[in-house]
Formats: C-alpha cells, structure tokens, sequence
C-alpha cells in the first residue's frame, strides 16, 4: 500500500492530499529517509510523520482495504511515538490555552514567549 494512502487510511491525515503534500514536503520518512507518496510499505515498517514541532512514529501492523474508523485504527498500526514527543505535544497544548479563544492572533511577544519555553 502506498505511504499517503496509509497514513490516510489509519486517520493520520484527514485528506489523502494532506498526506501527499506532507510526503512531498519532506515531513514523512521511512528508516529515516524521506519519502515519496507513492512509496510502497511494508508490514513491519516504521513511518515518521513530522507534523508541527512533533514527531509521531507508527509501525504497520496490517493494510486497512480503505479508510477505517477510529475505533479499528490500532487493528493496523502501533503507536510507537517516544515519550519525550507526546511531552512536547502536552507543552504545546498548554501553551495554546495561556490565549483566550477569539482575540486574534499571537503577538511577536507571545511567538518569542512561546520559542523560550521549548528552547530549554
């Protein structure tokens, strides 16, 4: 099965474009080399995807015959993202809610304030 159709079909990306662009873009790798969308995985692989300042890793356990529900997700693929990741992802959402909801954009103050918390 091809890596953008995968990464699709297992709810990674919400549109299969989204996931070529990504593959594209250079934010999805495969034993650490870039990949093309149209690369063909393996049952055993480890996929990287780059979203944001994350990194999340998934093994392919199994090919889903398409798009699969939320629930059947973990029949395909293992979540194998390092802890250090998923903390950086909990840091993230913490910051995002200091702002409150619909008062615009972030300042250049917010970005610097932002940068030196995960700059550490």
């Amino acid at each position: 099965m091809r890596v953008d159709k995968f990464l699709w079909a297992i709810r990674v990306f919400k549109t299969r474009s989204m996931a070529s662009q990504h593959c594209r873009e250079g934010k999805v790798s495969v034993a650490d080399k870039a990949v093309k969308p149209a690369r063909e995985m393996k049952v055993g692989e480890v996929v990287e995807v780059r979203k944001g300042a994350v990194r999340f890793r998934y093994e392919v356990l199994s090919f889903p015959r398409s798009r699969v529900g939320a629930a059947l997700v973990a029949n395909h693929m293992r979540d194998v993202t390092a802890q250090e990741e998923l903390d950086k992802l909990e840091m993230i959402r913490l910051a995002q809610q200091d702002r409150p909801k619909g008062i615009g954009r972030p300042t250049k103050r917010d970005r610097r304030d932002w940068e030196k918390a995960f700059k550490s």
